[in-house]
């Protein structure tokens, strides 16, 4: 049995801010993951004002923010000359999200390169080493997704930071499909660094390197349109309805119960066109482990 609060991913449902938010409280959900990046979710365009009222009205409906959406797209933090601005902007992410109520801002930092002596896994590094700290000065998290490297690997790699304000935002259907990771273990083997999860499910089709869908410093990434048309009916991988992929979410569910994961189990449907059918029938999955 399961006592977790679930949270629905706004943007999820392809509507407006407000009305997603109204949606997700009538569906059910105790809290929402809501993109901060850019439109009226950019901490630029945010005043102290609106703020105040967003944080008010979402809590006048009864739900809590579970994260916000940092990721920034293109190679994450793998280009030393794009991330004096993107550090910047993360940081504006992660006081927005401290000021709304949460602590968590779910990211993709890039695909970490397999050798320490790679000059990008040096540029990550430190452009999570100042993110951990600043975060961690918060109070807050910086989550990584999982799904473009193992477990194994993505550990090996904060184990390397000072802080754990970097940490995980653990998504079990990413990790099926592109790397052929097993999520359960991966529960165990990220244990002490998963503080947001993602409630997804799908199914790899065909060995893929995780630079075709992540993209990568000097690699041709798939543009936003492909990666959304390989999840619906790609070759390579396919992101489908809970219960209907690779993810065994008996074990995963006691996984997480296991290592005494407390957070949000947050639904994300990323493909499909009945998003709000889709997103009912996820609460209802996760329903019947309660």
């Amino acid at each position: 049995m399961i006592s977790n609060p679930i949270g629905i991913m706004v943007d999820s449902l392809k509507l407006g801010l407000r009305d997603g938010l109204r949606k997700a409280k009538d569906m059910g959900a105790d809290g929402v993951q809501i993109y901060a990046v850019s439109g009226e979710m950019d901490p630029a365009n945010l005043t102290p004002q609106a703020r105040k009222e967003l944080k008010a009205y979402i809590e006048s409906l009864g739900l809590h923010i579970s994260a916000l959406c940092g990721d920034l797209g293109g190679h994450g933090f793998q280009d030393r000359e794009a991330n004096a601005a993107k550090v910047e902007k993360s940081k504006r992410i992660l006081d927005l999200a401290v000021e709304l109520g949460t602590n968590v801002v779910t990211t993709h930092i890039g695909v970490v390169p397999q050798e320490k002596s790679d000059g990008v896994y040096q540029t990550m590094l430190e452009a999570c080493e100042e993110l951990g700290v600043y975060a961690s000065k918060l109070g807050a998290f910086f989550a990584v997704e999982t799904g473009p490297e193992t477990a194994a690997h993505l550990k090996s790699f904060l184990d390397n930071l000072s802080t754990k304000g970097v940490s995980v935002n653990f998504d079990p259907a990413n990790m099926v499909m592109v790397t052929g990771d097993d999520p359960v273990q991966g529960v165990y083997t990220l244990r002490d660094y998963i503080v947001h999860t993602h409630v997804k499910d799908g199914i790899r089709l065909r060995e893929v390197d995780p630079r075709e869908v992540y993209g990568a410093l000097g690699y041709k990434p798939m543009s936003h349109e492909a990666i959304a048309e390989e999840a619906a009916a790609g070759s390579s991988y396919r992101e489908l309805a809970l219960g209907e992929g690779g993810v065994d979410f008996d074990r995963y569910f006691a996984a997480l119960q296991d290592i005494g994961y407390k957070g949000y189990l947050t639904i994300e449907r990323e493909v499909g066109d009945q998003p709000e059918a889709d997103i009912a029938k996820a609460i209802a999955f996760i329903q019947k482990y309660k």
